[in-house]
């Protein structure tokens, strides 16, 4: 079993910074890749980034430049650091964590923390 744990999410304005936190625990020994998925009412859940636990990272088109996302190994946390904040960042933010098993991937989610960005 894998928990994931996010927090860091709120209430900011146009133009504004958040930093999301999530922390891992549990069986995590072979987990590979962890990321950010996000949600927003009436929409499906879609990636904002990941990183892999070689450092590599990927990021949709739609927060590069802004987002960074980062990863402490031994630590078992992943930051996504939220720069330059629009209304349309508006949603749920979930941690993702995945690992292969004998039968396919198998992915664990966090609770989610709201991101609301308002004037």
């Amino acid at each position: 079993q894998v928990q994931l744990v996010e927090s860091g999410g709120g209430l900011v304005q146009p133009g504004e910074s958040l930093r999301l936190s999530c922390a891992a625990s549990g069986s995590i020994s072979s987990i590979t890749t962890m990321g950010w998925y996000r949600q927003a009412p009436g929409k499906q859940r879609e990636l904002v980034a990941s990183i892999t636990n070689g450092g590599n990272t990927n990021y949709e088109d739609f927060v590069k430049g802004r987002f960074t996302i980062s990863r402490d190994n031994a630590k078992n946390t992943v930051d996504l650091q939220m720069n330059s904040l629009k209304p349309e960042d508006t949603a749920v933010y979930y941690c993702n964590a995945y690992r292969m098993s004998w039968s396919g991937r198998i992915d664990y989610w966090g609770q989610g923390t709201q991101v609301t960005v308002s004037p």
